[in-house]
């Protein structure tokens, strides 16, 4: 059986992660979490020292914690799935260069519905030209960054040249402009996380949603991911080679 690092493992993606380890064919080495809360059959660390020998670590805690996350894993020279969002243009150059040396997954969502919103959402924005582009994204009360980094994500599936995000409206002149696309957060009890790309013509309306039922699909996504990367060379994957995998993506949610 492969064993897997848990960054954030005491947080709520990390404990499922954790519990739905074995059946995707992993076990647990230790943990990593500031709390160094030990609610498992393994040990939490604080920090990256003197972990035991693990195949792949897995982080769902804040993008801060990125830089000892790339210097474990590169000093392990094991790969590492990275599922926290809220990533600094900074940050990603940081992911970009220790792909180099490691294999490195990196995705805003772990859901492979998501994947699938995108591509039909830049689909959707090809064959519906002059078609204004709304985005709503809904979440947690507790959820830190905004916009998600998922609405990003879809942003940047329908954005074309010359078109330009428009973070909320308010004012009295809030009409509008050509060229905009609209990102709107919400903010609100336990939504695990409601996505909405909306297009919007003249006496007709076209949207695609994805709805989180649970933050199960995460965590699964994850260990699916966790599990594609095994023996993987160096280099940055992503949700669209994952989608290549047909093995990978076979278990049932």
């Amino acid at each position: 059986m492969n064993r897997l690092i848990i960054s954030g493992a005491s947080g709520r993606m990390g404990r499922l992660i954790a519990q739905e380890a074995a059946a995707a064919g992993f076990e647990v080495a230790a943990g990593i979490d500031r709390i160094g809360e030990a609610y498992a059959g393994f040990r939490v660390y604080e920090v990256f020292t003197d972990l035991p020998k693990a195949d792949v670590l897995v982080d769902f805690s804040s993008p801060g914690n990125l830089p000892g996350i790339l210097d474990y894993a590169k000093s392990q020279a094991i790969p590492c799935v990275l599922g926290t969002t809220g990533y600094t243009a900074s940050d990603l150059g940081l992911i970009k260069d220790a792909a180099d040396s490691i294999p490195v997954f990196q995705a805003s969502n772990m859901s492979f519905g998501i994947y699938v919103m995108a591509e039909l959402a830049r689909q959707a924005a090809e064959m519906l030209p002059g078609f204004d582009i709304e985005i709503i994204e809904k979440h947690h009360n507790q959820k830190a960054d905004s916009p998600s980094g998922t609405a990003l994500c879809l942003l940047d599936a329908v954005r074309h040249p010359g078109q330009r995000p428009v973070f909320g409206r308010e004012g009295r002149n809030a009409q509008r402009a050509d060229g905009e696309i609209g990102v709107h957060a919400l903010r609100g009890g336990t939504i695990p996380g409601e996505h909405d790309v909306g297009f919007y013509g003249n006496n007709e309306v076209f949207r695609l949603v994805h709805s989180a039922q649970s933050r199960l699909i995460f965590a699964l996504g994850a260990l699916r991911a966790a599990s594609y990367m095994l023996n993987k060379p160096a280099g940055l994957y992503g949700m669209k080679d994952l989608a290549k995998d047909s093995a990978a993506l076979s278990p049932k949610e």
